[in-house]
């Protein structure tokens, strides 16, 4: 017989895993059940309740814990307390509690209750400006909704601590403090961070160094440096010596924290002690600056050196010490070098790149230097790929080291020489794939040459359509057949442009200009609007509409367009360009009667143009050779001033210019290495020669219907970087002009002359119309070195020999694809004559200043610069020199 008696207590079976489950219970509602705990039952579950949950699934939360209705386990048992474990493993919930909810007979019924984790819900900071939390914020992985634990809350200290020890606050210290979120129910976070002060490297000390001393070994740390430091050149050092006192010795030791012998070793061996620079720790600069100092040993022949032992100490809260030690190890030297498996080319052709010898220190960094692909200089690797050797391996090993003498043999696998087999172009979304593929010089049957490569990455990114710090060969190489696949991988960026611009031009007044740029145009597909992109663009053409205009005084309408392959098969470009131009000038006057009445001086130009140019083979193919053919007409109606003597004119020129041009720069918007070289010479024909006219005789208005004149201009501009990831660039740059004559019958032409002085843009009244060529000189007042200096009398105004010479060192601060903007600092001098007599080249006005230009794609160029002239104006006299003055330059200058 079964004794019926009521369970008077529940029997907690207390669950505890690892210290993780010690607010789990495991609760067995006894309630009208029979339970045993001596003796479990087994029972059948007949069914599971979650209750607790707001965002979890019930469903998957009984997943979780691997019961499932029709499970038959044992009650007291494992079951139950094994399914709080799962559901804590998971981190989901907080509180887990799993009771009895009945039995009837075999049957039961659990009751799951769960309490779930709080999830975040927003998170913000203390103790940091609004800067560093946005850079922090996006270094974070704090994502809303997301569940709020331990593990959470220790990864994000971690990261804003590792943030700002990165920028030198090595004491940071980060405390997280979970906030209840009344509204949505969740957990906000205060993040309160204390940076304390900047940690800084107060001494670097190497310890057994004997070859070489602290400073040079201190400099070698670009990331890691003592605080504070001066640089001491030569000529401030000289200064010092000249001053040796025990007062000046006294300065140097406590104002600079540099010790007087450590003075003087910088000056005897030339080395800058460092510049105000930072001296914050950063542990990842740090070890990249022992590798450095390491590497600086193995490039001198210490190819044992090592730093044995380092220590980092705290000086106080704000500074550190660093000693570091030195085991440097004997000197080698390079004894011999001898090839294998070389049969293409001889032991002397491969020593004579290499370039070491027997007895040179031993240097592995240089050896890598002249064995791998190297595109700015000779190596052996490029010698074999020039020559279709893509599968080319060479591996060199010290083979014997005897006393302080290194053997070197080179290993070397030639292979066969590869073809290109397909040429592949992707990431051209606007630009048709014929555009590119007619840059290429590497093409599918061709033998492979790494300088092809070179080219046609350089072509790529002079074209303007394409990010060039992103075009990327891609190249697939098949060593079973002999061949390579070619993958040219593009960015497009956009670069036309919409000109909406306003400036002053002298006795105009503000000038409005709208124009409409398309640099990568399509005519084909004018009649094609469903290939607009969406423009007509994408076969590389290039079409200008401009308008200039201040209401009647000034007009000027212009359109051009270009053809860069004619045909479609040749690199012969084409080119028409139409221009028309109208100002007036009104003032009062009185006539014969002495009525004053409004007297209107108008001057007009119509221009035509068409030119044809092609790309040359010789000396290189970064030659271009171009001509075209001009004819220009200029009315004068009532001008008195512009032409001695010609009140009313009509000039007629036809001209004829030749340009021969090389272009080698890897980027035509921030160009880093290269050079553009140009001459061009612009002919009139001779028509004094055939005009039956006496010159002495003739009226101006005779004398110059047909303008008569030579032009000769020069332009280069070489570009160096001085950086390894040509950032930081000098430009250096040149520009001549000379205007010469056919017969002493006539004077020099009032055309075309040379106008110098400003920023480069339009001067005075006519320089829009009359043909003047305006050059820059930063620092002096637009066009103010335009001879003649005095009044006109009668004289023609404007240069027919110019000289300028300039200088640039630019640092670019972004060259993304919506603009590029750099800074620069500036030297240029030049002049300006309107005789050959006076000409000299040596005779110069000088400026110098700073300024940025910014690039953006739908504007065009824009640069500001300030200048300070050094000169008097004009050279020679007594005169003050002008003040520094602000200066705006719009477009893209040739000179």
């Amino acid at each position: 017989m079964r004794i019926a008696l009521l369970l008077l207590c529940l029997v907690a079976v207390g669950v505890e895993a690892y210290g993780q489950f010690r607010r789990s219970r495991e609760r067995t509602s006894a309630v009208d059940n029979n339970l045993n705990y001596a003796n479990p039952s087994e029972y059948t579950i007949a069914g599971i309740d979650v209750t607790g949950l707001k965002i979890l699934d019930p469903a998957a939360m009984i997943s979780l814990t691997g019961l499932r209705v029709g499970d038959k386990i044992k009650i007291p048992g494992d079951a139950i307390s094994g399914a709080i474990r799962k559901l804590w493993k998971h981190g989901l919930v907080g509180d887990a509690t799993i009771a009895v909810k009945r039995i009837e007979g075999d049957n039961v019924w659990l009751a799951i209750q769960l309490a779930e984790r709080p999830r975040l819900t927003n998170f913000y900071f203390t103790g940091i400006n609004k800067s560093q939390q946005s850079s922090l914020k996006e270094d974070l992985t704090l994502i809303r909704g997301k569940i709020v634990n331990d593990a959470m809350i220790r990864n994000t200290e971690l990261a804003v601590r590792k943030f700002f020890v990165k920028k030198g606050y090595l004491n940071t210290d980060v405390k997280i403090v979970q906030e209840r979120d009344s509204v949505t129910d969740g957990i906000r976070l205060r993040i309160s961070v204390n940076t304390g002060s900047k940690v800084k490297i107060n001494r670097i000390r190497f310890i057994d160094n004997e070859r070489f001393s602290d400073n040079t070994l201190k400099a070698k740390m670009k990331g890691t440096s003592e605080y504070p430091r001066i640089v001491l050149h030569r000529t401030a050092l000289r200064k010092l010596f000249a001053f040796k006192t025990d007062d000046v010795k006294a300065f140097v030791d406590t104002s600079y924290q540099v010790s007087w012998n450590e003075v003087r070793e910088a000056f005897s061996q030339n080395i800058q002690l460092n510049v105000f620079k930072g001296s914050k720790f950063v542990q990842n600069d740090y070890e990249d600056d022992k590798q450095k100092v390491i590497a600086f040993y193995n490039s001198k022949g210490y190819r044992d050196a090592e730093i044995v032992a380092d220590t980092v100490f705290a000086r106080d809260n704000r500074t550190i010490n660093i000693d570091l030690r030195v085991e440097e190890g004997p000197k080698y030297y390079f004894r011999n070098i001898i090839w294998t498996g070389n049969y293409i080319h001889t032991d002397k052709t491969l020593n004579a790149i290499l370039g070491i010898k027997k007895g040179d220190v031993y240097n592995r960094e240089l050896i890598d230097k002249k064995l791998t692909f190297n595109p700015k200089g000779s190596d052996i690797s490029g010698l074999y790929m020039d020559d279709g050797y893509l599968f080319f391996r060479i591996n060199p090993v010290e083979y014997a080291v005897g006393g302080d003498s290194i053997d070197v043999e080179m290993r070397i696998y030639e292979g066969e020489q590869a073809t290109i087999n397909e040429v592949l172009i992707s990431g051209n979304e606007r630009t048709s794939d014929h555009v590119i593929r007619r840059e290429l010089y590497t093409l599918p049957g061709q033998k492979f040459r790494r300088s092809d490569i070179i080219r046609t990455q350089q072509k790529l990114g002079q074209l303007g359509y394409f990010n060039p710090q992103t075009i990327n060969p891609n190249l697939t190489p098949n060593p079973a057949t002999g061949t390579v696949n070619v993958e040219w991988q593009v960015e497009e960026q956009s670069n036309d442009q919409i000109e909406l611009s306003g400036g002053w031009g002298g006795a105009f007044g503000f000038i409005g200009t709208v124009g409409l740029t398309f640099n990568n145009f399509s005519a084909r597909n004018i009649m094609h609007p469903s290939k607009w992109k969406p423009l007509p663009v994408g076969d590389g053409q290039r079409l200008s509409l401009r308008v200039q205009a201040n209401g009647r005084n000034f007009q000027n309408y212009s359109i051009s367009f270009s053809e860069p392959w004619l045909g479609g098969r040749k690199p012969q470009s084409f080119s028409i360009s139409a221009n028309k131009s109208l100002s007036r000038q009104f003032y009062s006057r009185p006539d014969s009667s002495g009525v004053f009445r409004e007297v209107q001086t108008k001057i007009g130009v119509s221009n035509i143009s068409v030119g044809l140019g092609r790309v040359l083979n010789w000396p290189d193919n970064y030659f271009t050779l171009a001509n075209s053919l001009s004819f220009t007409v200029y009315d004068l109606r009532n001008a008195p001033n512009y032409i001695p003597g010609c009140v009313n004119c009509t000039s007629n020129s036809i001209t004829l210019n030749t340009t021969l041009a090389r272009n080698s720069i890897d980027n035509p918007m921030y160009p880093s290495q290269g050079s553009t070289i140009s001459l061009s010479g612009t002919f009139t024909p001779p028509f004094s020669s055939w005009r039956d006219i006496n010159y002495e005789t003739a009226t101006s208005e005779e004398i110059y219907k047909w303008v008569e004149y030579y032009k000769i201009m020069f332009d280069a501009k070489y570009y160096i970087p001085l950086d390894r990831k040509n950032k930081l660039v000098f430009e250096a740059k040149a520009h001549f002009g000379f205007i010469g004559r056919y017969t002493t019958k006539l004077d020099y032409t009032p055309f075309e002359r040379f106008f110098l002085g400003g920023a480069g843009l339009a001067g005075g009244f006519g320089s829009f119309v009359l043909g003047q060529d305006v050059i820059g000189l930063r620092g002096y007042d637009d066009n103010q070195i335009t001879p003649p200096y005095t009044a006109l009398d009668n004289s023609v105004r404007g240069g027919i020999v110019y000289t300028k010479l300039g200088m640039e060192l630019r640092y670019p601060i972004t060259t993304s694809n919506a603009a590029t903007i750099y800074g620069f600092l500036f030297a240029e001098a030049g002049n300006n004559w309107n005789n050959y007599q006076q000409f000299n080249p040596y005779t110069l006005y000088k400026a110098a200043g700073f300024g940025v230009r910014i690039f953006m794609p739908a504007f065009g160029l824009i640069g500001l610069n300030w200048g300070l002239p050094f000169d008097p104006f004009p050279l020679g006299s007594d005169n003050p020199v002008s003040g520094s003055k602000f200066q705006f330059t719009i477009g893209q200058q040739i000179r």
